[in-house]
């Protein structure tokens, strides 16, 4: 992997967070806004439609490459190790490539590590293998109560982290982007690749949740 300036933020880390977190949209953003606005109201776009369509996206559609990734980690140690070495070219490596993912950077969680994803400027986000932003991702409170107290932030989430665990909350920028390689659930040994995909959640490779077996699930 090339030199980075890997934007880092250390657990407790005391950060003054004087920066605009609500800054106006940007021109492209005003524009879709408005081309959205526009649509619904001369009926043209039905609204729960168009937002049907974004959560298939941000939920379903785009966390899926993601989790082929993640999956194919977990089965395959020589891929996990090329993706921990230079990840934007072991996800080209599915064809995952394009705007919002052209430099990629793997963290990788462990028993004594947890690595948390966030976006102080806006919402830089891996687009080619996470799909759409959900909405908590862009929003100001997460944004700066990530780096802040990324603790209380995922206990609020429902993912307490113990005390001997260290948080690390990684920020992305325009130029770089982070996907966090969860740890494996206990349990699922045996599990082919395509069923460890399954249970990778979007949240998980963000890092604000751990991946649990669904109750129920068979091998």
């Amino acid at each position: 992997m090339s030199e980075h300036d890997h934007h880092y933020h250390g657990d407790g880390h005391d950060h003054d967070h004087d920066r605009e977190h609500d800054r106006p949209l940007s021109g492209p953003a005003l524009r879709v806004k408005a081309l959205e606005s526009l649509l619904t109201e001369k009926g043209l776009v039905d609204a729960q439609a168009l937002d049907e369509l974004i959560d298939t996206y941000q939920t379903r559609v785009g966390p899926r490459n993601g989790a082929r990734i993640v999956a194919r980690a977990w089965v395959d140690p020589a891929y996990r190790q090329r993706l921990l070495t230079d990840a934007t070219a072991a996800i080209a490596e599915f064809g995952f490539i394009g705007r919002q993912g052209e430099d990629m950077v793997v963290l990788e969680n462990t028993p004594r590590v947890r690595n948390m994803v966030v976006c102080t400027l806006c919402s830089c986000y891996p687009w080619p293998v996470l799909g759409l932003p959900p909405v908590w991702y862009k929003s100001a409170p997460y944004r700066a109560r990530a780096v802040i107290n990324p603790r209380g932030v995922l206990e609020e989430l429902g993912d307490a982290v113990a005390d001997d665990v260290e948080v690390r909350v990684w920020d992305s920028t325009a130029e770089l982007r982070y996907l966090v390689l969860p740890e494996r659930p206990a349990g699922t040994e045996g599990w082919s690749e395509e069923q460890l995909a399954q249970i990778v959640t979007r949240d998980a490779m963000i890092g604000v949740a751990q991946v649990n077996v669904p109750a129920g699930s068979a091998r």
